[in-house]
Formats: C-alpha cells, structure tokens, sequence
C-alpha cells in the first residue's frame, strides 16, 4: 500500500469515528449542511463508481489474499463520507427518512461492484 493510500485510509477512518462519535450523541452535528437526498445519493453514485475503478486499477496483478484486504479497504472506507454527509442534515429531514444512510450504502455498494464484476471484460483468456 502506498504512502497516500495509507493516508487517504486513515483520514476515511477518521471520518467513520466521528459519525460514530457523532451517532452515540458525543459531538453534535445535526443541522451542519443542508444536503438534499439527490445531492447525497449522487455523491454515493460518484464516490461508489470511482472508488470501484480505482480498485479495480489498484489490485490489477495482486496476490488473491492481498486482493481481497484491499476489497474490504475499498469496500468499507469511503461510505464513512456519505454517513458524515447524512448525519449533518437537519433533524427534521432525517426523521422524515431513517433508511437514507442504508440506502446510500447499497447505492455506494452497487456502484462500485460494477466496475469490479466488469474487470475481466476484455481481457483474453491466457492472460486471466
């Protein structure tokens, strides 16, 4: 893992401890952005899909076992953003639609496994 891959990781970390700290109501940042639920699911769009090619581009030629530590980084890091993003609506807009931070994770999920579904395409069958 690369120097910056090891920050961008450890800064996505961070980002998940304070919506962690921020669920269990020890930092208060409701009412911070006003994100409408478009805006948010095309972040989720966005951040899914460059994430999955970025894996995709990463992994290319990598030990099996280290591929899939690299898939669950990939996987599990950047939702944290979308998490934070969500818990700084209103209050009122988050009471009105509690299944937003799950739904935002299948959306960040389903978009970035379709570059990862996609990786063999095109690629001849010797060298796979």
């Amino acid at each position: 893992m690369t120097r910056i891959e090891q920050t961008v990781f450890l800064l996505l970390l961070a980002v998940w401890l304070v919506a962690l700290l921020h669920l269990f109501g020890w930092i208060p940042l409701v009412g911070t952005v006003d994100l409408s639920l478009y805006g948010l699911y095309s972040t989720a769009v966005a951040t899914g899909w460059v994430a999955g090619n970025i894996y995709v581009r990463r992994v290319r030629g990598m030990a099996r076992e280290l591929r899939r530590w690299f898939l669950a980084a990939y996987l599990a890091c950047p939702p944290g953003v979308l998490i934070l993003l969500r818990s700084l609506a209103p209050q009122e807009t988050q009471a009105a639609a509690p299944l937003v931070p799950l739904l935002v994770m299948g959306v960040y999920s389903i978009f970035f496994l379709v570059p990862v579904s996609l990786r063999r395409v095109g690629v001849p069958s010797e060298e796979r």
